[in-house]
């Protein structure tokens, strides 16, 4: 990292747990203060007492619930009132969740979409112009690996993340010569609560699942680079699966996905 980047502010959704605790820990020890935002205000509030003692940075925390229409403007809201400059905004927050569509209740799934696609859309619509205007601003959106095929047993959780790497590979593109970046960070199986909060731990795609902690790295130095598509933390099971699936029949490639999300699949031969 360069002296110009030192001392900047890092707005973090999802900062506790997995993979936000990792880009806060990054961040902070490269002397970057932070903005903290998830839904538990006592986690937050634990966060922030840790990073403040430890690295010894200015840590701020909104405790807000992020499937909430108005929640992006709140925190936007909230910067301003405070003075709050963001110079980095990583959208990490998100979840999953498996089951057949049908059978899913219209709350989680609406959540989903709500966590995944409408609040990191708001977010970047209400900061960017401020970046553009500045010269100066780094967006890194969290995907998956999962945006570039149909999920089933877990549709729309996949379609969200399709959504979210085609809106950031646009964004990159529109913003050339601005001052400003937008990466994606592409992440395959990790250790991290989404898998307890999507019921996915018997699945044969989360068997192996990696540590966050070098795809957290892997994402942040990409995002400082400007990169378009940061993909991290493959299994060795995906790294063939992923060259392959552009290239498999439609339905042989949804078979198979499909598979590897059934319950009780990892324990399946």
């Amino acid at each position: 990292m360069t002296l110009s980047e030192q001392g900047k502010t890092a707005l973090i959704t999802g900062s506790y747990g997995g993979l936000g605790t990792q880009f806060v820990n990054i961040h902070a020890s490269r002397d970057g203060d932070l903005i903290l935002v998830g839904r538990n205000e006592e986690k937050l509030k634990a966060q922030q007492k840790e990073v403040q003692e430890k690295y010894k940075v200015s840590a701020h925390i909104i405790a807000i619930d992020l499937s909430k229409a108005d929640a992006a403007q709140t925190i936007y809201d909230t910067c301003k009132t405070n003075n709050w400059k963001v110079d980095y905004l990583i959208n990490n927050a998100g979840f999953g969740g498996q089951g057949e569509f049908a059978k899913r209740s219209m709350e989680e799934d609406m959540s989903m979409i709500a966590v995944n696609i409408e609040t990191p859309t708001r977010l970047v619509k209400l900061f960017l112009p401020d970046f553009i205007a500045r010269h100066h601003g780094r967006i890194l959106n969290v995907s998956s690996t999962a945006a570039i095929m149909p999920g089933p047993l877990q549709a729309v959780y996949y379609a969200t993340k399709a959504y979210v790497t085609s809106w950031s590979d646009a964004l990159w593109r529109e913003v050339q010569g601005t001052g400003v970046t937008v990466t994606c960070l592409m992440p395959g199986a990790m250790q991290t609560g989404f898998i307890s909060r999507g019921d996915l731990s018997s699945t044969q795609l989360f068997a192996n699942a990696v540590k966050p902690d070098n795809v957290a790295k892997a994402g942040y130095d990409g995002m400082l680079e400007g990169k378009l598509n940061v993909v991290a933390g493959l299994t060795a099971a995906q790294k063939p699966f992923m060259s392959m699936a552009p290239m498999l029949p439609k339905k042989m490639l949804l078979d198979n996905v499909y598979k590897m999300q059934e319950q009780g699949s990892r324990k399946k031969k």
